[in-house]
């Protein structure tokens, strides 16, 4: 039987108490697994945990109990291998396009030892990622000069410049318009379906989380714990024409009915 790549077993974790534990309990006996390569999704009712799950499993915070391992290795320090996108961009205003994409390879070893050196493959691996998301051209231009979508494109980019094995999103496009938000699951659709990159979306949006996953974790109200896990068997590649689909939009309604019972 082959390992998960991200596994949480049995994880407690608490905030506002010495030692991880007193305090509020954010999740408690978290359980989850995810295979190399697999998109999954975390959906569930607000404060339920879905945030702290993120940094568990990129090694910003430590569990009370239980262990995390990424790629079969006990987490004790932040994960090198994962790159995160958020909700909001957080683009340093003073730096181009490119230049914020940069940035993880500045700090990051090996690329921080390596980033004068190399710097031309690391301009063009930078420039090739925004090709991949519509941008092309688009690095010499400062935040305030691209639109909200944009923007967020480019913190994808930024979030993978490093090549990481796991792509960690914290809803990451919840702040912007519904058009632009099905452009952008099409634009992360194509990037995991070339990469072959690990994948955990964190989201309120159930339609995203169906359309985006190849399964689905549905957790219950503070403390978190999976209450469900949902295999979402739509054939791939998805067009946004199966959103339509009464297949898709059924799967949509048993999940909504899952946190409607997690909420009570």
């Amino acid at each position: 039987m082959v390992s998960a790549f991200v596994a949480l077993d049995g994880v407690s974790h608490a905030y506002g108490a010495r030692g991880g534990s007193g305090g509020t309990l954010a999740v408690d006996g978290l359980t989850i697994s995810v295979n190399v390569g697999e998109f999954c999704a975390v959906v569930g009712p607000s404060g339920c945990g879905k945030s702290t799950l993120m940094k568990l499993a990129t090694g910003l915070q430590f569990p009370f109990k239980g262990t995390v391992r990424i790629a079969g290795q006990v987490i004790s320090q932040p994960v090198k291998i994962a790159g995160m996108a958020f909700q909001a961009p957080t683009l340093l205003p003073w730096r181009t396009t490119l230049d914020n994409l940069l940035l993880p390879l500045e700090i990051v070893e090996p690329h921080r030892s390596e980033i004068r050196r190399r710097k031309a493959d690391y301009v063009a691996r930078a420039e090739q990622l925004l090709t991949s998301v519509g941008l092309q051209g688009q690095g010499s231009k400062f935040p305030w000069e691209l639109s909200g979508g944009m923007q967020q494109r480019t913190s994808l980019c930024r979030a993978l410049i490093h090549e990481p094995q796991l792509l960690m999103l914290d809803e990451p496009f919840a702040a912007l318009d519904a058009f632009t938000r099905e452009e952008l699951w099409c634009v992360i659709r194509d990037l995991h379906a070339a990469r072959k990159i690990t994948v955990i979306l964190v989201t309120h949006d159930l339609r995203e989380a169906v359309f985006l996953a190849d399964r689905v974790f549905v957790m219950s109200a503070r403390p978190g714990r999976v209450l469900v896990e949902r295999p979402i068997e739509l054939p791939r590649p998805r067009d946004l024409d199966v959103t339509f689909t009464p297949g898709f939009q059924d799967i949509v309604s048993e999940l909504r009915s899952h946190i409607v019972r997690a909420r009570q």
